[in-house]
């Protein structure tokens, strides 16, 4: 039988990362499970050639991580309790990141939201979920937005 010991849950730190730490602090719970919540830093290293100097990259890219990680053990603090919990912000392409993450710490399981573009925005960004579900060795819980009707009306929580 599959054990759950370790979780690797990755946030973007949006409005939806409330509803996927909800998930894993549930999983977590149920099975024992700590959790690596990772949130990857873009790297910015395309722009080098647009006559953008290194250094200034760099030293933005820095902010990012320095402020992701506030921002980080905040919403750890906040949102995965009763859990043993461990932050960590990665730099690089979030896909790679976050799936290298997942295998250092010998995760048995990730979970990370979705954010289910269609159309020409899947086309232009991509799927950060599609590619790591496409490529882990672990099982990938991914979460949607909540979608609701009101009314009629479709809106996203």
């Amino acid at each position: 039988m599959p054990k759950l010991e370790k979780i690797v849950c990755a946030l973007d730190l949006s409005e939806h990362s409330k509803a996927v730490a909800e998930y894993a602090c549930m999983l977590a719970k149920t099975g024992g499970a700590s959790i690596v919540a990772v949130y990857a830093a873009p790297t910015l290293t395309q722009y080098t050639g647009f006559h953008v100097p290194p250094n200034t990259i760099d030293s933005f890219v820095g902010e990012i991580v320095s402020g992701a990680e506030k921002a980080m053990e905040k919403f750890a603090s906040e949102n995965f309790t009763d859990v043993e919990v461990k932050t960590e912000v990665v730099v690089g392409y979030a896909a790679e990141e976050i799936l290298a993450v997942a295998e250092k710490e010998g995760a048995d399981m990730i979970i990370m939201g979705t954010h289910g573009r269609k159309g020409i925005d899947r086309i232009l960004f991509g799927s950060v979920a599609e590619k790591v579900v496409k490529n882990s060795s672990i099982p990938v819980l991914t979460v949607r937005p909540a979608v609701n009707y009101i009314g009629g009306a479709l809106y996203k929580d």
